[in-house]
């Protein structure tokens, strides 16, 4: 379908049914690039990178935050016994022990390396691929689903952010005809011309990619057409 007449319309339909970035719905503001709020991305990352539900880790990350520990030297103070506690309590259960022991690894790297500040790991990186790299470098646990999940919503905040699309977002965009290609990077470049035509204030693209995420896990891996909030749009229902 490529560019249609009521494009504008199903971009708006997206961020309105299905809500736009992850971080944004935590209370997280990346707009700033703020390291710490950066930080907190991270962390929520890493719980959402798991085979875990979407609540658990979101009701996981809200108990890291009502206990204040949200940054790599609150988690390393709080000791591996303590995160067991504060993971189960989430009911992050099935992955609490190597949860755990990956977060303590991952900060102790992060401290030593780029004084705790990712934005200072993202600075040193060469290119989009090495910051990828380095990324995953910081620990065994952190791999390309975490950093994945963790640069799509970085898009226009750091400059070397420019992950792949996630094939959930690649699903729900074929379905809606908004990508013709079948390469990601082509997929990600239409994606991004879709988002130059119609972009909404207060939007950012990284908004469009989470709303196309949620849509692809929720109904087109789901075959669950009949109750989707977009079957009017998708070709997929015509």
């Amino acid at each position: 379908m490529g560019y249609f007449e009521d494009e504008e319309e199903l971009v708006k339909a997206l961020l309105d049914r299905m809500g736009g970035r992850f971080s944004t719905a935590l209370g997280i503001n990346l707009d700033q690039g703020d390291p710490h709020e950066v930080f907190k991305w991270f962390l929520a990352s890493i719980l959402y990178g798991a085979r875990i539900s979407e609540t658990i880790a979101t009701n996981t990350y809200r108990v890291f935050e009502k206990n204040g520990v949200l940054s790599p030297d609150r988690i390393l103070e709080t000791g591996w016994d303590g995160l067991v506690l504060l993971l189960d309590v989430g009911g992050y259960v099935r992955y609490d022990f190597k949860t755990a022991t990956k977060l303590l690894e991952v900060m102790a790297a992060l401290k030593e390396r780029f004084d705790g500040d990712l934005n200072v790991l993202h600075a040193q990186a060469q290119s989009p691929r090495d910051l990828e790299q380095q990324l995953m470098g910081l620990g065994r646990g952190i791999g390309p689903v975490t950093v994945n999940i963790f640069l799509r919503e970085l898009h226009d905040v750091w400059e070397k952010a420019d992950p792949r699309p996630q094939d959930l977002a690649v699903m729900a965009a074929g379905n809606l005809g908004l990508v013709q290609a079948d390469e990601p990077r082509e997929m990600l470049s239409e994606l991004r011309a879709v988002w130059a035509r119609q972009g909404l204030p207060g939007w950012r693209f990284a908004d469009l990619e989470s709303a196309l995420v949620r849509l692809g896990k929720n109904y087109c891996r789901r075959e669950k057409c009949p109750t989707c909030p977009i079957a009017e749009k998708c070709e997929r229902s015509a």
